[in-house]
């Protein structure tokens, strides 16, 4: 199918994913219009949950693997919006509507430019498109649950909205649980122990704190105490204080070595969440980000989280839209950035699968 024509189907379904509720956990019928994209393109296909995913027709298991990821679940809508976020239409080039922008503008476009190198025979890497769901929540149905069904991958493009440029690398993250022990007592008595008065060294060591490694993609770690929460009335000392400590990873760390080093180094208890959100980088030179600069593509790092911290393989953040509108009220992508998404996909595959 030509392109222009491409480019339309991805648009109606794109209005089609915005009208269907599809928040994490509950992507069912967003994963219906998945499906029945394939099926009317006579593209054989499979679902895993909420998770669709097909193969390039000429699958070689001697070749490579490509992967292209995006996903369809999204977050609900917040308290100032102004349209109807389940209303798609088109104003001043603008397509409104929640996921319009994260992601189902990189999801349609992939899944445009999968559907033109479906039936090729010259590729040099297989592919795999899987539209995946629960990333909003890093939930455990989501693209990390596919993994185990794939063939190896071997690299991965994973579409979220970055302009089209090039996010060559993407901080990971860990959340603790920190805790600030004292001796619990009458608010009447002295105390030379109360674990609120304790906190405040430990908030000055944590704004001062810094990680020596720093990436040339993505900067420093950066650590940033959220929350903190203590007492249960006004005359009674608290036993601790209960602090949440967000941590941006850079490629330099795994998140194995941040537990370690805050177990070891902060002054006072740590517990990590989750160790499974690593950062992701991919080389520069690697062809298929050549084959991104070569169309005039910057690079840059990423701070934002994505399905990149559910692979090991090298990964390349790329799609249509601005991460900035993530969220916001009155999502909206431009079509005409649709547009140049599908074509600038297909070209850079162009110049790396042939």
């Amino acid at each position: 199918m030509e392109q222009k024509m491409l480019t339309e189907k991805a648009l109606q379904l794109l209005k089609q994913l915005i009208s269907i509720r599809s928040f994490s956990k509950q992507e069912d019928q967003t994963a219906d219009a998945l499906e029945a994209w394939f099926g009317a393109f006579d593209i054989p296909f499979k679902r895993k949950n909420n998770n669709v995913y097909a193969f390039n027709e000429h699958f070689d298991e001697s070749k490579p693997t490509l992967l292209l990821n995006s996903h369809h679940d999204t977050v609900k809508p917040n308290s100032a919006y102004t349209k109807d976020p389940f209303h798609p239409h088109i104003e001043d080039g603008k397509l409104y509507g929640l996921g319009s922008n994260d992601a189902g503008g990189a999801l349609v476009s992939l899944m445009a430019a999968f559907t033109h190198f479906y039936p090729a025979t010259d590729l040099n890497h297989n592919m795999v498109m899987v539209a995946s769901a629960e990333e909003e929540n890093s939930g455990p149905n989501g693209l990390n649950s596919m993994l185990p069904v794939l063939p190896h991958i071997d690299v991965a493009i994973v579409g979220e909205p970055t302009l089209m440029q090039l996010a060559i690398a993407e901080k990971g993250l860990v959340i603790f649980d920190a805790v600030v022990h004292g001796t619990p007592s009458h608010a009447a008595h002295p105390n030379t122990d109360n674990a609120i008065y304790n906190t405040i060294g430990v908030l000055e060591w944590f704004k001062n704190y810094s990680f020596d490694k720093v990436s040339e993609a993505l900067g420093a770690v950066k650590l940033t105490v959220t929350q903190i929460n203590a007492g249960t009335q006004h005359n009674v000392v608290p036993a601790k204080v209960d602090l949440v400590v967000d941590v941006r990873v850079n490629d330099r760390y795994s998140n194995q070595e941040i537990a370690a080093i805050l177990a070891e180094e902060a002054p006072c208890e740590m517990n990590a969440r989750s160790l499974r959100l690593n950062s992701s980088a991919i080389d520069t030179g690697h062809p298929l980000v050549q084959s991104g600069i070569a169309l005039g593509r910057e690079t840059y790092g990423s701070p934002t989280l994505s399905d990149q911290a559910a692979l090991s393989c090298q990964s390349l953040k790329l799609g249509p839209g601005d991460s900035t509108r993530s969220h916001s009220a009155d999502e909206y992508i431009y079509v005409r950035e649709i547009e140049e998404g599908i074509d600038l996909y297909i070209r850079l595959l162009e110049g790396f699968l042939k």
